[in-house]
């Protein structure tokens, strides 16, 4: 069986949680079988075809984007039927609107189903204006998937569709994640030598990082940030005279994985509903770190089980925030404990080939529904 992804940024252009979590389900489904194809958008598409790990990736043109929105051209359409004809079923990764017009416009009559990783938090006016063409994109889709069951129960869009939903966790599998080499692990504790919180993403407005800013100034704990995004430059400015919050910029995995392997915990501060999962969350728990998230009533609590894992505050909070990192600061047994229960958690349910087995059961049931 073949699948064709398809989703607005992909590797090597862009690096984020969904890119990532798209990798994995990809990994998952080589495990089970199944071949993968992504078709994304670039500002640089050349190679127009690169191969990344378990993934054939074809990049068309991004020409303009709109609201966090990447549309491409009539020729990126024309590869995306192409490339559709070839597959068996095809997997869209919500949100992304112009994955709909693909949809209408460019498929050969291919059964899909839609990942749906996130609602539309702030683009309101742009989403009331996509509503008809989304509903239209929902309506033909032969199943939904959301990546927690927490998500599929507090979506005020998937509650209102009437139809059930399937629950198919993001993964990660420890087992993939590489050693670090000597002279890098040396490198980091060279730079970082007193316990430090780990956040690592794309700098965005739902990060709330402005509040792990602030609970940095208020504990003198050292903060490591690594990542870019358009929140730069505000972050870096509200940072000033700040010491020990440190911008790392991009990073390679390696220097990621060094880094998590190293800190007293991975922090992941997202205040809003548009951070739907937190790959960062299990990339910790898969190395044995413990965790600090926020409640948002998403699926970052179903990763980051409080009190076993690590450590829920309410978002937007810096002095929860702050209490928390001195809890795992002043209680070093505590955090080793919860790093032991979240690797544990990551390995009974957020394993890469059962994700991937999942996939292929739903894309069968499909395929059987259509035959």
């Amino acid at each position: 069986m073949r699948v064709l992804h398809v989703y607005r940024t992909y590797f090597p252009e862009t690096q984020g949680g969904l890119q990532e979590a798209i990798r994995q389900i990809a990994r998952g489904l080589k495990r089970a079988g199944c071949d993968s194809m992504v078709f994304t958008l670039a500002k640089q598409p050349r190679p127009s075809f690169v191969r990344i790990d378990d993934a054939d990736v074809f990049r068309a043109k991004s020409v303009i984007d709109v609201s966090s929105c990447d549309m491409g051209s009539p020729g990126g359409i024309l590869l995306f039927r192409q490339l559709a004809k070839k597959a068996d079923i095809l997997n869209f990764h919500y949100p992304w609107p112009f994955g709909d017009v693909l949809e209408l416009l460019g498929n050969p009559g291919k059964p899909y189903v839609i990942t749906y990783h996130s609602d539309i938090v702030r683009q309101r006016v742009a989403e009331a204006l996509y509503a008809p063409l989304r509903s239209r994109f929902v309506a033909k889709a032969k199943a939904i998937v959301t990546t927690s069951p927490a998500y599929a129960r507090t979506s005020e869009y998937l509650s209102r569709l009437g139809r059930a939903v399937d629950v198919i966790p993001l993964c990660i599998d420890p087992a993939d994640i590489p050693e670090t080499s000597a002279e890098t692990s040396a490198n980091w504790q060279q730079r970082f030598q007193k316990p430090f919180f780990f956040f690592v993403g794309v700098l965005r407005y739902y990060k709330g990082l402005e509040y792990l800013i602030e609970a940095a100034k208020l504990t003198g704990f050292d903060v490591v940030i690594a990542g870019d995004g358009p929140e730069r430059e505000r972050l870096h400015y509200l940072a000033s005279g700040i010491p020990n919050v440190h911008f790392l910029g991009k990073i390679t995995d390696e220097d990621k994985f060094a880094l998590i392997r190293q800190c007293r915990a991975v922090v992941f501060s997202s205040h809003l509903r548009a951070e739907a999962f937190g790959v960062s969350l299990l990339e910790g728990a898969a190395l044995g770190k413990a965790l600090i998230s926020t409640e948002i009533g998403t699926g970052t609590s179903y990763v980051n089980a409080h009190g076993e894992t690590g450590l829920v505050v309410p978002g937007a909070d810096p002095e929860a925030l702050a209490r928390a990192m001195r809890c795992l600061i002043e209680t070093p047994a505590l955090a080793e404990q919860y790093g032991t229960a979240a690797h544990e958690r990551c390995v009974r349910l957020f394993h890469t080939s059962a994700a991937g087995e999942k996939y292929l059961d739903l894309y069968r049931r499909v395929l059987l529904s259509e035959a």
